[in-house]
Formats: structure tokens, sequence, C-alpha cells
């Protein structure tokens, strides 16, 4: 324990210097020490990580039950978190037993990172470097956050994100940066993590891919009224030809009165 004592002052010190970077209401070392759930609950983690690590099962589950009992934050002894990991508000927090969450990660309030498999073995997910998970988000099953992506608030997750992707929605759909990719071309490398952090998983790259793809229904049929309108107007004046110059819409219009004169 002695021996593990600076490490795990420094695994303070970083954390503590990473809610001070991500939170701007965090206002002192102090403050942050004695007042963010989020870090307490990753000390009472460790202390239970280690004791499961070392075969004390029992103590190390009622050191979790301590910690979700003081902090509203709920993670198994079992599951494995990495360095400077940012659990923010953190009420309602959920972590599995073989969750894994890989450096530099934020999770809000709310989120769970969840199994729906009853088999022994790995049955929650695993978030690589630099995820941000957001409010109320819930990510189910066995597969892998990529690196950098963003889960939006109130997401169901239940498939692998892409790294750098952004999942929205239930269930989740994925939204890829365009204008980090050549057309056809995959997200790859370090690129995918140079966008500034964005907190709760709110992207800048654009909505619900669904939603958007609605709006693009609708605006295409009100342009198709439009148009039907317009041509029924010029046919209402009369069967004489029209001069509307060569435009799409004369040519319709011209083709439409030469149906009626026949």
């Amino acid at each position: 324990m002695i021996q593990g004592f600076p490490r795990m002052w420094i695994r303070l010190q970083e954390d503590i210097d990473t809610i001070l970077r991500k939170d701007p209401a965090a206002r002192g070392r102090l403050e942050v020490f004695l007042c963010y759930p989020g870090l307490h609950a990753l000390i009472w983690h460790r202390l239970a990580h280690r004791a499961w690590a070392a075969g004390l099962i029992t103590p190390a589950r009622f050191l979790s039950h301590l910690g979700r009992f003081f902090t509203g934050i709920e993670i198994h002894p079992g599951a494995i978190i990495g360095r400077r990991v940012f659990i923010d508000h953190g009420m309602g927090v959920v972590i599995g037993e073989t969750a894994e969450i890989h450096d530099d990660v934020t999770i809000y309030q709310g989120v769970t990172l969840g199994g729906t498999s009853l088999a022994k073995g790995k049955r929650h997910p695993t978030l690589e470097k630099g995820v941000v998970v957001g409010a109320g988000a819930q990510v189910l099953g066995p597969f892998t956050v990529g690196e950098g992506a963003k889960i939006g608030s109130n997401a169901v997750v239940t498939k692998p994100v892409p790294a750098g992707a952004t999942a929205v929605g239930n269930p989740a759909r994925m939204i890829l940066k365009a204008e980090e990719r050549a057309p056809g071309e995959e997200l790859t490398g370090a690129a995918k993590t140079k966008e500034e952090f964005l907190a709760y998983g709110v992207s800048k790259n654009g909505d619900d891919p669904l939603i958007k793809a609605m709006h693009g229904l609708i605006d295409q049929a009100i342009a198709q009224q439009q148009r039907i309108e317009q041509l029924e107007k010029q046919l209402s004046k009369g069967k004489a030809q029209p001069d509307c110059g060569d435009s799409v819409d004369c040519e319709e219009l011209k083709a439409l009165n030469k149906l009626v004169d026949n």
C-alpha cells in the first residue's frame, strides 16, 4: 500500500487537473477535491478494484457499495478504468463488471454501461480513449466505442461506434464527419481525436441523420407542390404556348399544353 501511494497521488492530481480543464464551474483544487462526487467515486473504485484483483471479492463489493452510497455512482469493482477519466455530476451512473474505460473518457450523469447477456465473460462495452458519453445514454453490450467517438444524450447504443463518429437517437444512428475524410474513405488514425472537447457529446457537424433525411423529403415535396401549382396557373390561362424561355419548367409546361391540345 505504501509503495502504491505515490502512484495514487499522481493519479489524483491528474484527475483534479482534468476536472479543472473540462469543467468551467470548477474554481480551485480544494473545491474539486471536496465537492466532486465523480472524483470520489474513482477513489472508492480504485480501492475496491485493488481488493477485487487480490481475490477479496466480498470486501471489494462492499467498498463499491459504500462508494455508491456516498456518491450515487455505481461502479463494479471488476470494471477497468484508465487515467484522467471524468465523471461529471455522476448521479445515476452505472458501470458494469466487464466494462473497460480507457484514458481521457468523459461520462455524464445517468449513463449506463450495461450488458444484455446473462452468459459469463465479456458483457459490457469498451470505451476507447477520448470518448464522450452524454447524459442519460445507455451503452449496452460487449462492443467497442472507438477512439474519440461521442454518444449523444439519451442515445441507446447496442452496436459498435466507429472512431470519431457521433451516435444519436434510439436506436442510435451514426454521424460520420465528412470533412475528415475523402469520398468513400473511412475515418482513420489520430485525425479522429483532433477535435476539441465537446460537452455532453453534442456534435457541431449535424443533427440526427434520420431527421435530416425527413427534412430533405419535406423540402422536396414543398418544391414539387409549388411547381405543380405554377403549371396549373399557366394552363388555366389557356392553351396557347407560353413565352417563357428555355427553362426546365417552361419545357414541361409546353409538353402539358401539347397533351391538352391532343
